[in-house]
């Protein structure tokens, strides 16, 4: 076998013989060629690509995980799980975690001079593909799933997942590049260069207790100087069970419907949460049509916690089968029903990974990854012009199918998890406004009973908001408000006025952040982590100007006009410095 060479002068050997591979510009199109009809891929994967560059071990990486809440920095060496909830852990068990590490969808190595390569799967309509360090060799595969490979709709050639390789010294350039290469195989959804959404949600003030009284008296908080709070989100915890969503709970005697119309009579825009592909067994949907429903290799009704993670709450989960068309129309009903009948303007579809999961469906030779993205195609048939929010969802396999899509964890009002969804935030902030507006989860300034931190901590998220933009969403109960939270909240505000751009990092320690915002200002963003040690950073334009603090107005001291230095303090701390060009 002859090995491709991608235009950036990278190599790379066809693992197999069954796969030929085609470039057109950066892209590189491999496809499975028949030999035998009755060919399957193995279970776990189907190597296609050995990269052949050379490798060192110990420069920083940053690469994907399959679901939302995994990601993975440190070195090839010694990978470090940015988020709390890896495929390979013992929750979500993906692959073993005894196996190589693998970094879904794209993975990126910067050299110690600088130079970053991106080795990137540019669509997946079918197949999950990722990459493997091992031996000294990166390697591409893609997981089939066991399907045959060879179906009445795939005869003679498959096409497979595409990938580029690029290379430069600019991570944004390459993150440009790379985005357009995706939306070629994924055209973007309108929501993707709108005004993004602006509001509050009900989650973390009251979770899955929330009530129809928490909802006025939170919607009636939003005047006056909190007017700017256009969106309501009615979070988990008003339908009667998982899977029935159009039932309301009992903290819901008014009907969910008459609600939503209430929020739109005071002028706001009303949002909710549903979790699509998930049923509980008390749910009347699991009831009356199991038929519906994924199995396992016996038959049996497969619940999600035999297989992985089972739930948050209510469970066990099943799964709907959206290979299925009457899922299909299931999920179109239900969807356009509180789309058209009830108001609903923007859905965040929540648990989206489990749609994806393995078992038996009822179209064969039928990915989890292709049915999943079936549902989802329902579902925005169903939405029309509303907005489709992700969570928890699996990243690539969404790709073209949501406006915007949560990129970080669950909130909470403590440091470990202020730290952790700044860096989830943050390595994937270059997707806003390419694939998807970013959502980080929402602003919580507050503490609340069970949940609470010092003033420092909250000015660190406040920052970390600041520097990534996307959706923003207050999780606090307003009518708690204190002076800090309603000046944080109507300067985020502000800043969403200014640009909705999100800051850019220019290598993948990801401790300084940069916005232009407005014709010719500039915005600092610094951050220190956890271990970090006190540092001195110097600021600087080409221009003459002013520094000052984002948040007080303040000039910063240790300035020129042209010049600023900046102190951290060791620990999680940050800084906003504004720089304000002469005019």
């Amino acid at each position: 076998m002859q090995p491709v060479i991608f235009p950036c002068g990278i190599q790379a050997l066809p693992v197999s013989a069954e796969v030929s591979c085609s470039f057109v510009g950066n892209e590189l199109f491999p496809q499975f060629i028949a030999t035998d009809s009755s060919v399957s891929f193995c279970d776990e994967q189907y190597a296609m690509l050995e990269f052949l560059l050379p490798i060192n071990p110990d420069t920083q990486v940053m690469g994907d995980g399959f679901q939302m809440l995994a990601q993975t920095a440190g070195t090839l060496n010694h990978p470090i799980d940015v988020g709390r909830c890896p495929d390979n852990n013992e929750s979500y068990r993906i692959y073993s975690s005894n196996a190589p590490k693998r970094y879904y969808n794209y993975l990126v190595i910067e050299s110690p001079d600088s130079e970053f390569t991106l080795f990137g799967f540019t669509s997946c309509h079918r197949f999950s593909g990722y990459f493997e360090y091992n031996n000294g060799m990166i390697k591409a595969y893609i997981d089939g799933e066991s399907v045959a490979i060879l179906t009445q709709s795939y005869q003679e050639k498959s096409s497979l997942e595409s990938i580029t390789v690029l290379q430069g010294n600019d991570i944004n350039v390459l993150y440009q590049h790379f985005s357009a290469l995706i939306e070629a195989n994924h055209p973007a959804r309108l929501g993707v260069s709108q005004k993004a959404p602006v509001g509050w949600c009900s989650w973390y003030a009251y979770y899955a207790g929330v009530s129809e009284q928490n909802i006025h008296q939170n919607v009636d908080q939003m005047h006056g100087e909190l007017e700017a709070l256009e969106w309501v989100l009615l979070d988990d915890g008003y339908q009667a069970f998982m899977g029935d969503w159009l039932t309301p709970s009992d903290r819901f005697a008014g009907g969910v419907q008459h609600l939503i119309q209430q929020i739109k009579a005071k002028g706001k825009k009303p949002a909710i949460w549903m979790a699509p592909f998930i049923a509980q067994p008390e749910s009347k949907v699991f009831n009356d049509h199991p038929d519906w429903f994924v199995r396992n290799e016996q038959g049996e009704l497969l619940k999600a916690e035999d297989i992985t993670y089972g739930g948050w709450r209510c469970t066990p989960w099943y799964i709907l089968d959206a290979s299925h068309p009457d899922v299909q129309q299931h999920l179109i009903h239900v969807v356009r029903t509180m789309r058209e009948e009830w108001g609903v303007e923007l859905f965040k579809l929540d648990a989206n990974y489990w749609g994806t999961l393995k078992g038996s469906r009822y179209k064969k030779g039928v990915t989890g990854v292709q049915a999943y993205r079936m549902g989802m195609e329902a579902i925005a048939k169903g939405a029309g012009d509303a907005w489709l929010l992700g969570c928890n969802a699996p990243m690539w396999p969404s790709l073209g199918l949501v406006d915007a899509m949560r990129v970080s964890d669950d909130v909470e009002r403590q440091p470990h998890r202020f730290e952790q969804i700044a860096k989830e935030t943050f390595s994937r902030a270059w997707q806003h406004q390419r694939l998807w507006q970013i959502d980080p989860d929402c602003a919580t300034l507050i503490s609340i009973e069970g949940q609470a931190t010092s003033s420092e901590n909250y000015h660190f998220h406040r920052d970390v908001l600041l520097a990534c933009g996307g959706l923003l969403l207050s999780g606090d109960p307003l009518y708690y408000l204190d002076d800090f939270a309603r000046n944080t909240l109507s300067a985020l505000i502000e800043r969403q006025n200014v640009t909705q751009s999100s800051a850019v990092f220019d290598d993948l320690l990801m401790r300084h952040a940069e916005l232009d915002y407005g014709e010719s200002d500039k915005l600092h963003v610094l951050f220190n982590f956890s271990g970090d040690e006190k540092r001195t950073v110097i600021l600087d334009s080409k221009i003459g100007g002013e520094w000052c603090d984002y948040w007080t107005g303040e000039q910063v001291s240790l300035a020129t006009n042209t010049q600023c230095r900046v102190e951290l303090n060791a620990g999680l701390m940050s800084r906003a410095v504004l720089f304000k060009a002469k005019r």
